[in-house]
């Protein structure tokens, strides 16, 4: 029983759309991060500048008493107090559309390859040709033959 297992479950790790999707996560996993720093280092100090000045990777509302301003998210979780970090959600939420984006792009060309592949696959089929005429009696007939079904004579 165990060995029937394992064999199925070999047959199904070793399949195409299994070994994609592994490859997938591994270069999703490796592609966030770089996401999130273009998102945190490249676009967000630029619309903060625009925006007079703002970090928003500091943007948020304590949701208890503070005894004082606190300049940073980092100094209010310190201190214990709990938070509703919005800055940060917008940072997650540009990230998502960027990922979103590459990942839109990329299936998109890869339907156009699909689709060239199949007017490709398309055109060679039409190009060949599929019937015949008998030199006897004119008739159309297929390409196959090697006896006309019309006048029954032998082709060669």
């Amino acid at each position: 029983m165990i060995k029937n297992f394992l064999k199925e479950f070999k047959e199904f790790a070793v399949k195409g759309n299994v070994l994609d999707m592994a490859i997938g996560i591994i270069i999703g996993g490796a592609f966030s991060p770089i996401v999130s720093s273009l998102v945190n280092d490249i676009i967000m100090p630029p619309i903060g500048f625009v925006l007079g000045n703002v970090d928003f990777s500091n943007l948020y509302i304590p949701l208890a008493k503070i005894n004082g301003e606190l300049p940073t998210l980092e100094q209010a979780q310190a201190q214990g107090i709990v938070t509703i970090n919005y800055g940060l959600f917008i940072n997650t939420l540009i990230s998502f559309l960027i990922v979103s984006f590459a990942v839109f792009m990329l299936v998109k060309v890869i339907n156009k390859i699909k689709r060239d592949d199949v007017k490709d696959a398309a055109a060679a089929e039409a190009a060949e040709p599929t019937e015949k005429e008998c030199p006897y009696c004119f008739s159309k007939i297929s390409i196959k033959a090697t006896k006309c079904p019309h006048c029954t004579s032998e082709l060669h």
